[in-house]
């Protein structure tokens, strides 16, 4: 429960609210490209802000008030500002990714449905944001007191990750194949049971995989070589259980539309979220503005808030049947964000349309290559015209914005141009090549009807 805010920190609070609403004015304003300058202007304006409130307050104690909560959502604004602006190497581009990757290891602790495998991507991504801070710590490019913030987000979420790798760690390496294939065969239940429609054909080799791993087991007990009975049990049988305990949800749910009609409002939103969600993980280099995701997350905490001892209940109290699919398509959506924030490219709004240009001139360009002619200078002649046009938009050469300054993502613009340039020399070359080739068997069918002409008439002389 939040504290009340005292009195010193009024001032602080509304100076705070004040950024917030012009953080949210600017997430709207689609008419214009964000401006890394109208970033960089609020961001010293919160910079000032947390000074005063570190002057107000002590290090020992743990706040958590109005003004700890609207800080937090202006923090989680600016990191996607500057994701938007393409400074995803930067310290405080990595503040939304360490929050979402921190709800996603949450969820995957509540669970308890993991592997190894799911760890290693989590544990490297944690390495490699951990290197830039570090970096910009040791460069001076943010106030301290940012920096100790986001290295106690990060020690958090790598807690995280050592909690679920010394859970895993129990396991005895006989049992680690079944756990494997048990955590696999659970989510494709989740994931079958949020699925509209019928699932008899598919839940039954689930079922019969299942039947698989029970038979198998002797007095209750998974057996290792040899027939003895390794330690650490509960966790596969447990986990055995709970596909059970889905499985059977699944067959009482075909009818009922897989959830109560108490849950559907939650099912509906969520579903909508999912929904569109997915559909910016297959459009987000054309429509995506980083920005836009702070809506859906702020969407998913509100019903993640919803829960009661992490289930969800109705006005009575009750938890109604259906919590297996509202879990999984919650945790599906913060997948589906991390995933966004994770393939945000260090590229401002600004550039990305001339990086998607030169992204979709560039893979013509390697099929063209890659298939081969016979082609002509007029085949390469739009992709000459489109890296002609890309080019006459340098200005000594860097790409310029709108403001007169120059936006992020210079060095991976010129890659790519500099990489179309090289395919269209190359076909260039490969072409001269077969006109060269084409000569020289026009040159030798010449020869051979001259051979041919001056055969036939020696024995016409003869005759004469």
């Amino acid at each position: 429960m939040a504290s009340t805010v005292p009195q010193e920190e009024l001032p602080i609070l509304e100076a705070v609210i004040n950024i917030r609403n012009r953080l949210t004015a600017l997430k709207k304003n689609r008419a214009e490209y964000v401006k890394a300058s109208d970033v960089n202007s609020l961001y010293q304006s919160v910079v000032k802000q947390v000074n005063k409130l570190n002057d107000v307050r002590d290090d020992t104690t743990t706040y958590n008030n109005r003004l700890d909560t609207t800080l937090a959502d202006v923090f989680s604004l600016l990191s996607l500002f500057y994701l938007t602006i393409g400074k995803t190497k930067d310290t405080l581009g990595t503040y939304c990714q360490i929050a979402s990757m921190k709800q996603i290891l949450n969820h995957m602790n509540e669970s308890a449905v993991y592997n190894d495998a799911d760890l290693a991507p989590f544990h490297r991504r944690l390495n490699e944001l951990r290197n830039i801070i570090q970096h910009d710590k040791e460069h001076g490019k943010h106030p301290k007191p940012l920096i100790k913030l986001l290295e106690r987000q990060l020690n958090e979420c790598e807690a995280i990750v050592r909690t679920l790798q010394e859970s895993l760690s129990v396991l005895p390496v006989e049992l680690v194949p079944v756990h494997q294939k048990l955590v696999t065969i659970r989510r494709q239940l989740v994931a079958l049971a949020a699925k509209e429609g019928s699932h008899k054909a598919e839940l039954k080799p689930l079922q019969e995989e299942l039947r698989k791993i029970e038979s198998a087991r002797v007095d209750g007990n998974f057996l290792g070589p040899g027939g003895i009975v390794p330690t650490s049990q509960a966790l596969c049988s447990s986990l055995l259980e709970e596909c059970f305990e889905i499985s059977q949800e699944i067959k009482a749910n075909e009818e009922s539309k897989h959830v109560a009609s108490s849950l559907k409002p939650i099912y509906d939103r969520l579903s909508g979220l999912r929904t569109e969600l997915e559909s910016l993980v297959l459009t987000h280099r054309w429509t995506l503005r980083e920005t836009d995701l702070f809506n859906y997350s702020l969407s998913l905490q509100e019903i993640d808030k919803m829960r009661v001892d992490g289930k969800f209940v109705d006005s009575e109290g009750n938890r109604p049947p259906g919590q297996y699919v509202l879990l999984y398509m919650l945790r599906r959506c913060y997948g589906l964000i991390y995933r966004l924030l994770s393939s945000s490219e260090p590229v401002s709004e600004e550039l990305m349309p001339i990086a998607n240009k030169l992204s979709t001139v560039k893979k013509c360009l390697n099929e063209v290559l890659k298939y081969g002619g016979p082609f002509s200078a007029r085949d390469l002649y739009p992709y000459q015209l489109a890296l002609f046009q890309i080019d006459s938009m340098r200005q000594d050469g860097k790409f310029i914005g709108v403001d007169g300054t120059i936006p992020e993502g210079q060095g991976i613009l010129m890659a790519h141009l500099n990489e179309c340039h090289e395919l269209v020399e190359m076909l260039r070359e490969s072409m001269e090549e077969a006109d060269d080739d084409d000569e020289e068997d026009i040159e030798d069918d010449e020869d051979y009807d001259e051979d041919d002409e001056s055969d036939d008439e020696g024995p016409a002389e003869e005759k004469h």
